[in-house]
C-alpha cells in the first residue's frame, strides 16, 4: 500500500491537469467596448460568414458523390444541426466577458487538454479549408480563361499521377494566398472594407443564380433515366448533410460579437436563427437548380456552378458565376487569415503553443509570425494537393468542436460557474446567483423519490449521468448506422440494442434533469436543457459516423500529433501550470518534483498575453 499511493496521487494530479479550466482575468479591453450592433449587423455578419463556401465548393462534390438532387435534403438536415450549435454557442459566447473563439470557450467550461485539442483541429482545418478555398478561387478564374491556366501549367510543368498530390501544381492558388497574407499583414481596416464589398457582389450574384437557373430548370433531370432523386439512398443524404455542415460555421462571428451588441439577449438568437435560415434557403435554392439545369452525374464536381451554366450554352453567366465564386473566396480566405493567427496567438500566450507565435506587432497588432507560419503553409498545400478528398475531414472536425462545446452547455447549467480571478457583482461569470444556490444538487421536490442520489457530493451524479449521456448517444448512433451492416447483428439482438442503448440514454438525460440548473434572467439560455444539447450530441454523432473512414483517419492522425504536442510541450508551459504549481505540492511532493527530468524551466509570461483572447474572435 506504501508503494501505491504515491502512484495514485500522481495519477489524481495528473488527471488534474488535463481538466484545468482557465482562470479569466478581470481587466480586460473587452468589457467596455461600446454597445453599437443590432440585429440586422449580426445578420449580415453571419450571412457573410456562412455564404460562399457550400455554394461554390461543396454543391458539386456533394451531388455528384454523395446525394445527387437529394443534396438540398442534405442542406436542410444540416442546417437544423448548425442551428442548434449555434444558439449553444451563442449562451456560452455571453457568458464570457471576452470575445473568444471554441478554443476559449472550452478552456473555461471544460478543460485545459479539450481546449488544446479543439484548438489544435480548428488549426489543422483552417489549414485544409483555406487551401481548397485558393484553389477553388483558381479554378473559377480558369474559367475565365477558357481553361488556359490549367492547359499551360500541364503543358510546361507536366501532369501528377501521385495519390493526395493534385493533377499539376496551382501556383495561382499559392498566389492568392499570399496576396490575401499580404493584406491582412496591413491590418483590420483594409481587409474588412474588401470583406464587405465581396460579399455585397457574392450575395447579388446568388441570386442571379437562383433566378437564371429557375428559367433553365429542366424537371426532367430528377427523373429515374437520371438516376432518380436521391440516387446514393439515405446514406447518401446523411453523408452529404455531414459533408455540408462545415458550409454554416461562420455563425460563430454573430457569438463573437455578443459583448458589442445591443440588447444582446434577444438579438444574438434572433440574427443567428435569420442568418442560418437565409443561408440554408440560398444553399437549398442554388443546389435545386443546379441538379435541375443540368443532369447530376455530369457535373464538373471543382467548378459546378459555372459548369452548368457551360453545359447549357450560357458561358456569359458562367463568367459571372466564375466573379461570385472568386469573391466568396476572397471573403471566406480574410476571414480565416483574420481568425486563425489569433487564435494561435491566444494559445501561445496561454501557454499550450510554442511562445514564438504570441508575438504581436506594435503598430498595426497583428499576431506577425503565426500569420506568416500559417499562410505560408496554407500556400504549400494549395499548392501541391488534391483536396476533394479532404472535404470530409473539414466536417467531421467541426462536427466534433460543435459536440464538444454542447457538452460544454451542460457543464455550465449544473455548476456555480467557471474560475475566475475576481469575481464582482458585474461579473458575468462566476457570480453564485442568490436565486439558485443548490446548482448541480437534486431538485428538493425529487429528493424522496431519488434517495439514492441524495447521498451524492454536489455534481457528481451530474457528472456520471453526463459521461453516460454521451457514451449511450455514441452507442446509440453505432447501432442505428451499423447495426444491420458492419455489425451484422441478427434482429433480435439488434433490438436488444437498441433498446438497452437508448434506455441508457433516456435515464441519463433524466437523472440530469432531475438536478437543478442555473437560471438567469438577464443573458441569453438556450431552452429545454438538457434536452436540447442531448438531441444535438445524438445529431452530431449520427452524421459524424456517417462519414468516410478516411475522414475519420484524418481525424485520427490529427488528435495523435495534437496529443503529442500537447504532451511534450503544452502541459508544462501552460501559464495554469505556472499558476497552479505552489497550490499542488502535498506530502508528496507535486506531479512535476516527482518527473523533474520532463520539467522544463519556467518561463516568465509574455507581454502579448494580456490582450490576445480578445483577438481570437472566429
Amino acid at each position: 500500500m506504501a508503494w501505491g499511493l504515491p502512484s495514485t496521487t500522481s495519477l489524481a494530479r495528473f488527471c488534474q491537469k488535463l481538466n484545468r479550466r482557465k482562470t479569466l482575468e478581470e481587466p480586460t479591453m473587452e468589457t467596455s467596448l461600446q454597445r453599437h450592433l443590432t440585429t440586422l449587423d449580426l445578420t449580415l455578419l453571419g450571412v457573410g460568414g456562412m455564404v460562399g463556401f457550400g455554394l461554390y465548393v461543396l454543391t458539386g462534390t456533394v451531388a455528384k458523390w454523395m446525394a445527387g438532387p437529394a443534396m438540398l435534403v442534405s442542406f436542410s438536415v444540416a442546417a437544423v444541426a448548425s442551428l442548434l450549435a449555434a444558439l449553444f454557442y451563442a449562451e456560452l459566447a455571453v457568458c464570457v466577458p471576452l470575445r473568444g473563439s471554441a478554443y476559449l470557450f472550452t478552456y473555461v467550461f471544460t478543460g485545459e487538454l479539450w481546449a488544446f485539442l479543439i484548438g489544435w483541429i480548428m488549426l489543422i482545418q483552417c489549414l485544409l479549408g483555406g487551401s481548397a478555398m485558393a484553389r477553388v478561387w483558381s479554378s473559377y478564374l480558369d474559367i475565365i480563361f477558357s481553361h488556359r491556366i490549367q492547359s499551360f501549367t500541364e503543358a510546361h510543368v507536366g501532369i501528377w499521377q501521385l495519390p493526395v498530390l493534385a493533377r499539376y501544381p496551382d501556383f495561382l492558388a499559392a498566389a492568392i494566398i499570399l496576396l490575401v497574407l499580404a493584406l491582412v499583414s496591413c491590418g483590420g481596416r483594409i481587409s474588412s472594407w474588401l470583406n464587405h464589398t465581396f460579399s455585397a457582389i457574392s450575395l447579388a450574384i446568388i441570386l442571379f443564380i437562383i433566378i437564371l437557373g429557375f428559367v433553365l430548370a429542366r424537371p426532367h433531370n430528377w427523373s429515374a433515366e437520371e438516376g432518380g432523386f436521391a440516387p446514393f439512398g439515405f446514406s447518401g443524404i446523411m453523408a452529404g448533410a455531414a459533408t455540408c455542415f462545415y458550409s454554416f460555421v461562420g455563425f460563430g462571428a454573430i457569438a463573437a460579437s455578443s459583448k458589442e451588441t445591443r440588447n444582446a439577449k434577444q438579438a444574438v438568437p434572433m440574427s443567428l436563427a435569420i442568418s442560418v435560415g437565409l443561408v440554408a434557403g440560398a444553399n437549398i435554392l442554388v443546389s435545386s437548380v443546379l441538379t435541375l439545369m443540368v443532369p447530376w452525374h455530369s457535373l464538373d464536381p471543382n467548378s459546378a456552378l459555372a459548369d452548368a451554366f457551360l453545359q447549357r450554352g450560357y458561358s456569359w453567366a458562367a463568367f459571372i458565376v466564375a466573379a461570385g465564386a472568386i469573391c466568396a473566396m476572397s471573403t471566406l480566405l480574410l476571414t480565416i487569415f483574420l481568425f486563425v493567427p489569433r487564435m494561435v496567438c491566444a494559445m501561445a500566450a496561454d501557454g499550450l503553443f510554442f511562445q514564438v507565435f504570441a508575438h504581436m506587432h506594435p503598430r498595426t497588432q497583428v499576431p506577425v509570425v503565426s500569420l506568416l507560419v500559417f499562410g505560408v503553409l496554407v500556400a504549400f498545400l494549395a499548392l501541391l494537393l488534391d483536396l476533394q478528398a479532404l472535404f470530409q475531414f473539414l466536417s467531421i472536425g467541426t462536427l466534433l468542436v460543435l459536440t464538444v462545446l454542447t457538452t460544454s452547455i451542460i457543464i455550465l447549467r449544473f455548476q456555480k460557474g467557471p474560475p475566475s480571478s475576481s469575481q464582482g457583482p458585474g461579473s458575468p461569470v462566476g457570480t453564485e446567483q442568490a436565486s439558485a444556490p443548490e446548482v448541480g444538487q437534486l431538485r428538493p421536490a425529487l429528493r424522496p423519490y431519488l434517495s439514492f442520489l441524495g447521498g451524492c457530493r454536489p455534481g457528481a451524479a451530474v457528472a456520471w449521468a453526463l459521461g453516460v449521456l454521451v457514451a449511450s448517444a455514441i452507442t446509440l448512433d453505432c447501432v442505428l448506422v451499423f447495426g444491420d451492416t458492419a455489425l451484422h447483428l441478427p434482429p433480435w439482438g439488434y433490438t436488444l440494442l437498441l433498446l438497452l442503448s437508448s434506455t441508457t440514454f433516456l435515464l441519463s438525460l433524466l437523472v440530469l434533469g432531475a438536478h437543478q440548473q442555473q437560471r438567469r434572467q438577464d443573458t441569453f439560455q438556450v431552452p429545454m436543457v438538457p434536452l436540447t444539447p442531448a438531441l444535438s450530441i445524438l445529431l452530431n454523432i449520427f452524421l459524424m459516423l456517417h462519414l468516410s473512414y478516411l475522414a475519420w483517419l484524418g481525424l485520427s492522425i490529427c488528435l495523435l500529433l495534437g496529443l503529442g504536442v500537447y504532451f511534450g510541450y503544452g502541459i508544462w508551459h501552460s501559464k495554469e501550470n505556472q499558476q497552479e504549481q505552489p497550490r499542488l505540492t502535498g506530502p508528496h511532493g507535486s506531479l512535476e518534483e516527482m518527473v523533474p527530468a520532463l520539467q522544463p524551466p519556467r518561463q516568465a509570461p509574455t507581454q502579448e498575453s494580456s490582450h490576445t483572447e480578445q483577438l481570437a474572435s472566429p
